[in-house]
């Protein structure tokens, strides 16, 4: 599996995940909500796996997450659960990356 391959993959499973746990939330305009979650999250999948930090996976994972995830926290002030969801997310496809050993 490329890196490519593997941010792609990471991508759209955090995406979905984003999207799963905004389904029972009510927004004005849920199909753009849902939409901007999944976006939001399928680039720090992509990111966390294809632009890898000098640091421990983990942790460059977690930083991406959280720096990805600033500006949707700003915009809606909802900062636990952006940052928080964001942070875990990008260490989680940090580790995954590692684990996996993607070839460039």
């Amino acid at each position: 599996m490329t890196r490519l391959e593997l941010g792609l993959a990471c991508g759209v499973a955090f995406g979905a995940v984003a999207v799963a746990t905004m389904l029972p939330m009510r927004f004005p305009d849920k199909r753009a909500a849902l939409a901007a979650a999944f976006v939001d999250r399928f680039a720090i999948g992509l990111v966390v796996v294809l632009a890898p930090l000098p640091l421990p996976a983990w942790l460059s994972g977690a930083a991406w997450g959280l720096l990805l995830s600033a500006p949707s926290a700003i915009v809606t002030r909802a900062w636990a659960p952006i940052l928080g969801l964001g942070t875990l997310g990008g260490l989680v496809c940090g580790v995954i990356a590692a684990w996996i050993g993607a070839a460039p």
